[in-house]
């Protein structure tokens, strides 16, 4: 399960911006997960909890933002949205599409005391 790494480093970017900001506990943190990314959302749910457990994040609540994947459809010129990585064009039946959005992971937003 690769979300407790993800977790992990959610963690040091937390502690490294609260040694910057001068925070001393997180309240809530967003992320923002897309729909490619290969990141399963209860999965990550579970691995923060265990993760944040005795941290200046434990017993923050995690909200998770999903993101639609989007590609770029070279054969009918017109982005659209799609559920897999190699799926084929909804509007056009080709396979000749390049991801342009959904395959991301980042942290949006930190409520923090």
């Amino acid at each position: 399960m690769h979300e407790l790494s993800l977790c992990e480093s959610i963690l040091r970017v937390i502690e490294q911006s609260a040694a910057e900001q001068g925070f001393r506990r997180v309240k809530t943190v967003w992320l923002e997960i897309g729909q490619l990314s290969g990141v399963e959302p209860e999965a990550m749910r579970f691995g923060f909890d265990v993760v944040m457990r005795d941290s200046l994040a434990d017993g923050a609540g995690l909200e998770i933002i999903e993101l639609p994947g989007r590609a770029w459809c070279m054969q009918c010129s017109r982005e659209v949205a799609v559920r897999q990585r190699f799926a084929e064009c909804p509007d056009c039946g080709s396979f000749q599409l390049q991801v342009t959005g959904g395959d991301e992971m980042r942290i949006k937003e930190l409520e923090v005391d």
